[in-house]
């Protein structure tokens, strides 16, 4: 599978956010996007005014690279979304938000996305008592995640919870950390996803 082997901050320098892919780095000073709020490369200085299908183009690669999937990959789950009922943006991010490797950063389970991938990876995780390694694993309304009993001991897990014992809770997640644990309640509304995009134009590229 391709895999970027950059330096990731200039992800997010292209993309003009935080897409917090360097963990606790991205709440320091360190942070590439604040030391550095402009595009990499020669011409990242440069003025760029978008054309319409540049925006919707950017806005599909932030969605794309915040969540750490390939093109393929994105373009499957928008096919999901189209085919579910709703507003098919919310739905795209509500499966985006479902997949096993975001819910263990989002439980603290895990420094960041492409940490917390890796460590599903490893097989460190459950879903409802079995092992799953598969970090585009879609978790449904009632599922628990849970640290393996195995691996919560480990210095790397400890390290990890002891990080994030403070940080704030989510509605649409259970999460024990002293027992490492987390139940998904309930797949996250659009108001509590909290990805700096404009969902309706990745509509509209993919509507074209």
């Amino acid at each position: 599978m391709a895999r970027y082997t950059d330096a990731v901050c200039r992800i997010c320098r292209r993309e003009g956010d935080k897409l917090f892919l360097k963990g606790d780095r991205c709440y320091t000073d360190k942070c590439a996007v604040q030391r550095r709020s402009y595009a990499p490369g020669q011409h990242g200085q440069g003025r760029k005014k978008l054309s319409e299908y540049g925006l919707q183009l950017r806005e599909k690669q932030k969605a794309k690279r915040y969540y750490g999937l390939l093109e393929n990959q994105f373009e499957h789950y928008f096919d999901l979304a189209a085919q579910k009922s709703g507003i098919t943006g919310e739905n795209l991010l509500q499966i985006l938000e479902s997949r096993l490797d975001n819910i263990a950063y989002r439980a603290g389970f895990g420094m960041s996305r492409p940490e917390a991938r890796q460590l599903v990876t490893h097989a460190h995780f459950t879903v409802n008592g079995k092992k799953v390694n598969v970090p585009s694993y879609l978790c449904k309304p009632g599922d628990v995640i849970a640290i393996r009993e195995k691996s919560m001991g480990s210095d790397k897990f400890k390290t990890v919870l002891e990080i994030n014992a403070s940080r704030p809770a989510l509605n649409w997640l259970s999460v024990d950390r002293a027992k490492g644990t987390a139940t998904v309640v309930n797949l996250p509304s659009r108001s509590e996803v909290d990805l700096q995009v404009q969902e309706h134009l990745i509509v509209e590229l993919y509507s074209k």
